[in-house]
C-alpha cells in the first residue's frame, strides 16, 4: 500500500499548522524555515498559509486530492509530525476524516488485521 498522503493533502489545506516558537529557531535547533511562518502568540508560531481562510499550508506542493508533496518534509513541525492517516489500531485518524471528507474525498479504509488499541484490550497493559 502506498502513502495515501502524497494523493491527498487535504490536512495541509484544512488544519492549521502551529507549534511552539522554538521549532523555527535555528540557533535553538529548530528545523523549520522561519521564513515559511508567522507569530500565532508569544508562545506559538504557524505555518504561513493556514492562519486564515482558505487555508493552504505555504510547504504543500501540488493539487489536493491528485499528487501532493511537502516542499519542506524533513523539517516539518511536531504538529505535521504527530498528524498520521490511521490509528495505532488501523482505524483511519478522525483529523485525516475530517479533512479528506471537507475536500470531497471518502474516508481512507481501515487497515485490516492490525491489533487492537491497548485501550480497547480487555488485558491490563502491566502485570
Amino acid at each position: 500500500m502506498g502513502n495515501p498522503c502524497l494523493r491527498c493533502g487535504a490536512c495541509c489545506a484544512y488544519f492549521r499548522v502551529s507549534f511552539y516558537w522554538s521549532e523555527a529557531d535555528p540557533f535553538l535547533g529548530g528545523s523549520v524555515p522561519l521564513d515559511l511562518t508567522e507569530p500565532l502568540n508569544p508562545h506559538r508560531s504557524a505555518m504561513r498559509g493556514t492562519l486564515h481562510a482558505p487555508v493552504r499550508c505555504v510547504a504543500l506542493d501540488g493539487t489536493v486530492g491528485e499528487q501532493v508533496g511537502c516542499t519542506i518534509y524533513p523539517m516539518r513541525s511536531s504538529s505535521c509530525r504527530e498528524l498520521e492517516p490511521w490509528e495505532a489500531d488501523g482505524q483511519p485518524s478522525e483529523k485525516c476524516t475530517k479533512a479528506r471528507v471537507a475536500h470531497g474525498m471518502p474516508p481512507l479504509e481501515p487497515i485490516e488485521g492490525l491489533p487492537p488499541s491497548p485501550v480497547d484490550s480487555p488485558w491490563p497493559l502491566t502485570a
